[in-house]
């Protein structure tokens, strides 16, 4: 896996993108725990420490996937999460999904996150078509998917139930420009 933690793109990113390792537990258990971003995600599990210990020793070994640790530039601090997963190199295809601690919100990270996985998608793994869905209560998210490239393609209605309200998963995709 490609780690982003490079000169050349520290030099063009406010963020970094690492192999996600257990490096990274204490943070990334907070950001599992929080309620907006399990909100935002639809995630209705708690997740126990030994799970999250477990998955973050094995994650490597799942072959579709990629996951990488968001950091900041400037200081390595811990930013969120970032993961191509649904890998398939027959359909040149990815689904992609991020999430982001709240205190590091409306700086443009998702946006470059976003950026720099569709280049890595793109250009390493030489992928066609990398897809997401993002609930229609977020907009924050979806014009920082539209900035990276991404186009809105669909509505799944009432796809999920929160707190007792429904709402709709929107699906947008981007395409390889080189394809």
């Amino acid at each position: 896996m490609r780690d982003f933690s490079t000169q050349e793109a520290r030099n063009r990113s406010q963020v970094e993108l690492r192999p996600l390792t257990a490096d990274v537990l204490e943070p990334y258990l907070v950001g599992l725990a929080d309620p907006e971003i399990g909100r935002l995600t639809g995630t209705h599990v708690t997740f126990a420490r030994a799970e999250v210990e477990r998955w973050l020793r094995t994650r490597a070994e799942q072959p579709d996937r990629l996951d990488w640790s968001v950091h900041r530039a400037t200081d390595g601090e811990f930013v969120g999460e970032a993961v191509l997963n649904e890998i398939d190199l027959d359909s040149f295809s990815a689904g992609y999904r991020v999430w982001l601690l709240p205190e590091h919100w409306g700086r443009g990270y998702g946006t470059e996150v976003t950026r720099l996985v569709l280049e890595h998608a793109f250009g390493e793994l030489g992928l066609h078509r990398v897809e997401l869905s993002v609930f229609a209560f977020n907009p924050r998210a979806q014009r920082a998917y539209e900035k990276a490239g991404f186009v809105l393609e669909g509505r799944r209605r009432d796809a999920l139930r929160w707190d007792g309200t429904w709402h709709d998963d929107l699906v947008m995709a981007a395409l390889n420009p080189a394809h």
